[in-house]
């Protein structure tokens, strides 16, 4: 009887845990209420209510330039990537087309902006392990990017840049030259990030067969992107359903072998190669435009019949354009490109007016999150950490 009750008592419950929220710096206002079994993690339960905006229903009382912003706020880590597919759903329905000259900078500035989205996940994935050298180096090299980002916009982060339907973008020889003076010395810098992580036994000891991802689950998720790709799936939409001059482009697709933490942190490495690889053959096109075309960045391709920026009627339709909105034809679109955290959609129906009737958008970091539970489960209180980081979540476009 006293040895029996003794192992009554010694019987525990799990312990709750609560993680987070988490600051906006970090990873966004997550919160996991994990149930541990000491260090073992038995169930999750992730909450996500904590942004909450309701972006898509403030677009529906906007006109279609006005909502542009809105993009920005989204994943505020991929500024132009979001206010491109944006601008490709209102284009569609427009049924407008864009300049060569138009579709490579816009590519230019999209590869610019992948590298800034994954310098960030790279090295703030680094901090949460506990390596700090890699997030100064980084960032260093995001000063650089956000200065072009300032030159061709006016801001830093939230550019509000690529417009639908407005194709003035004064790319001047300058810039062209700043930015392929970057692009030569960044491989250096990322060999450099490599030399701290990718052969370190720490860093391989906390990554490596951690969060194994297989080719059936991440497809049962809706998985894409770098998470995607790293379980040896080369779905990339840039390939697959190319869009602006992509499929004119000399690029390889990197893929993973195992699915697991240190696949996905690879994955990022060579993804930024790739696109220096892309920027490079981009800015050789686009000197060459510029040295042909004397009139670079002097005229105004608008909605309008008036091209030239001085004359005063295209000052009027312009003022028409951002003030009341300009009309778009009655029809839905749904369009997908290729941003730097997976697949990112723009839902958009248009009655005929000049507003949004109604908006929805596919973010890629809510579906990646919704399968923490699953790929958390079983694994211990450290390797959550690691595995939130190697997801690469923003909660902007998550709880949107």
């Amino acid at each position: 009887m006293i040895k029996e009750n003794i192992q009554e008592k010694l019987i525990f419950d799990n312990v709750i845990v609560n993680f987070g929220p988490q600051h906006p710096a970090a990873h966004g206002v997550l919160r996991l209420l994990l149930e541990m079994d000491y260090e073992q993690v038995i169930n999750s339960d992730v909450h996500i209510g904590l942004l909450h905006r309701g972006t898509e229903k403030l677009m529906e009382y906007k006109t279609f330039m006005q909502a542009l912003p809105y993009m920005d706020r989204l994943d505020y880590v991929s500024m132009m990537a979001q206010e491109h597919t944006y601008s490709l759903a209102v284009e569609k329905l427009l049924n407008l087309k864009v300049s060569r000259r138009v579709s490579l900078f816009r590519i230019l500035f999209l590869e610019i902006t992948r590298i800034l989205n994954h310098l960030l996940a790279i090295t703030t994935h680094a901090l949460d392990i506990g390596a700090i050298t890699p997030f100064l180096w980084g960032f260093e090299e995001r000063e650089k990017l956000m200065e072009f980002y300032e030159r061709v916009s006016g801001a830093r982060l939230h550019s509000a840049f690529i417009k639908p339907a407005t194709f003035n973008y004064p790319l001047d020889i300058n810039l062209i030259n700043d930015i392929s003076i970057f692009l030569k010395q960044f491989s250096s810098r990322l060999d450099e990030i490599e030399e701290l992580l990718t052969d370190n036994r720490i860093w391989k000891s906390r990554l490596c067969d951690v969060g194994i991802l297989s080719k059936s689950f991440a497809l049962s998720y809706a998985f894409s992107g770098p998470v995607l790709r790293s379980t040896a799936l080369p779905w990339d939409l840039r390939k697959t359903r190319p869009y602006e001059l992509y499929n004119q482009i000399k690029f390889n697709i990197p893929l993973g072998i195992y699915g697991d933490c240190y696949d996905r942190y690879k994955q990022r490495v060579w993804e930024m190669r790739e696109s220096i690889r892309i920027c490079v053959q981009v800015l050789e096109q686009l000197n060459n435009l510029i040295t042909k075309n004397d009139n670079w960045g002097k005229y105004s391709y608008n909605l309008s019949r008036y091209q030239l920026k001085t004359s005063m009627e295209s000052v009027i339709i312009h003022f028409k354009n951002f003030s009341r909105g300009f009309l778009v034809p009655k029809g839905y679109c749904y369009i997908s490109t290729e941003a730097p955290k997976g697949e990112f959609g723009i839902s958009l129906e248009s009655t005929g007016n000049n507003l949004i009737e109604r908006c929805k958008i596919r973010s890629p970091g809510f579906f990646h999150l919704s399968a923490l539970p699953e790929i958390i489960r079983y694994l211990v209180l450290a390797d959550v950490v690691a595995i939130i980081g190697t997801l690469d979540i923003v909660f902007g476009e998550i709880d949107r």
